[in-house]
């Protein structure tokens, strides 16, 4: 299933600051000047002809290792096992009342599930990903092997079943950009081997991180933490998709849990509309075997809650128009993963992850929507044709890129650690 980023007003103020630690100082930068962006051609095809010039974003980052694990090459790859659906959207001024039957003014069929959407991200992030799930032999599997590949991941692990169809999801885009899904599991419900192989398993071990969902059987997630833990290797769990309780022998081997407010209620069976709130909730967490919950608040931001330390919070950084916040939370969880095993500080994590976040939503799907970034001399963050992030050096800078026809301008004042400010010449 692909993720949405609603959120519920806080009954209390939000906190309007960062949280820091002693080894990062916090410096205000006003971005006056636009911020654009573009689908990267193995997606979309975007053309050059009567191009602009805008001005741009860019964050680099090249910090020391603090994350990065021990014992393995240099770039451990970012292992995601989880779900793949094909998602049919269906663009709607409102949802349907009961009985009601309304039409919809488009509708299309796009590669798309938390796992497939996760291990895209960091493909396109220019991060060797595996993807570990399965897919019916049919259209629908084809459309996601596809999108798979395109967006650069492993796909040695996918597994094509004949007995069950891909799984798929409807979801209703809403002219604001909110939208709902109702997802039919298929081949990422049924179908598993009650152990995975031995050469799924030894993937895993030998990541440097793996990601999960609850989109595929807890069985195959437990078995899939548990080597994890055995080798090491930090485990973050999406709580996004079934709305059942987590099996305890699930969370006792997950490292970081990251749901958004409404599965932090669910979960906990407590209310979470207040930063109080979400803090006691947290702690029901912390109780159950999780050091790290990462909270995905929607247009409140995030926050990383490490047991026995203050929390982290991070503001989002604001689209200027909001398309469609399906997979932004795929997006927040996977850029957030990649960020931290390559060794960045957690502050830069969260940033960097919000940065990500607030490129998807400005494009229309999951998949489609994913930012790029470009390796040569330096890395750039990219999405439909106009970059945002380069990542060189620990400085964050403003210059000229070519755009498309069509840019999405964005505006942004943030908070950043340790980061210079310059003009690219």
């Amino acid at each position: 299933m692909s993720g949405s980023m609603t959120s519920i007003s806080p009954s209390t103020p939000w906190p309007a600051r960062s949280q820091t630690n002693n080894t990062h100082r916090q410096s205000i930068v006003n971005l006056k000047p636009a911020t654009n962006f573009s689908i990267p051609n193995s997606i979309i095809r975007s053309r050059r002809k009567n191009s602009k010039s805008f001005p741009s974003f860019i964050v680099n980052s090249a910090a020391e290792s603090p994350n990065q694990p021990t014992g393995k090459s240099k770039s451990p790859p970012l292992v995601v096992v989880g779900s793949a659906n094909a998602d049919i959207y269906v663009e709607i001024d409102r949802l349907p009342k009961e009985g009601e039957t309304i039409s919809a003014k488009t509708g299309q069929t796009l590669a798309g599930g938390k796992g497939a959407n996760q291990a895209v991200c960091g493909g396109m992030l220019s991060y060797p990903t595996y993807f570990v799930g399965q897919v019916g032999k049919d259209a629908h599997g084809k459309l996601i092997m596809e999108a798979l590949e395109g967006g650069g991941v492993h796909i040695d692990h996918l597994n094509e079943v004949s007995a069950e169809p891909t799984g798929h999801a409807v979801v209703m885009l809403q002219s604001d950009g909110q939208n709902s899904i109702i997802i039919v599991g298929g081949a990422n419900m049924c179908g598993w081997p009650d152990n995975l192989s031995e050469s799924d398993l030894k993937t895993v071990k030998n990541a440097g991180i793996v990601l999960l969902q609850r989109e595929i059987p807890d069985s195959i997630n437990i078995q899939v933490a548990k080597a994890a833990k055995s080798a090491g290797v930090p485990v973050i769990l999406d709580a996004g998709g079934m709305d059942s309780p987590i099996p305890v022998e699930l969370l006792k081997h997950v490292d970081i849990l990251s749901p958004n407010e409404s599965e932090l209620a669910r979960l906990t069976g407590m209310e979470t509309e207040s930063f109080e709130q979400i803090t006691l909730a947290v702690a029901k967490c912390h109780q159950l075997g999780v050091n790290e919950v990462l909270v995905k608040l929607g247009g409140r931001g995030s926050a990383l809650f490490t047991q026995g330390k203050e929390p982290i919070t991070q503001n989002i950084i604001e689209a200027k128009k909001v398309i469609d916040t399906t997979g932004a939370g795929d997006t927040f969880t996977a850029a957030y993963a990649v960020a931290f095993v390559e060794g960045k500080p957690k502050v830069e994590c969260l940033k960097f992850a919000a940065a990500a976040a607030s490129l998807c939503v400005q494009v229309k799907g999951a998949i489609p929507s994913m930012p790029h970034v470009e390796l040569g001399k330096s890395r750039t963050l990219k999405l439909n044709d106009k970059l945002l992030m380069e990542d060189t050096s620990r400085r964050l800078e403003l210059h000229e890129v070519h755009s498309g026809p069509n840019p999405i301008s964005n505006s942004i004042t943030e908070e950043v650690p340790e980061i210079n400010l310059q003009t690219a010449p």
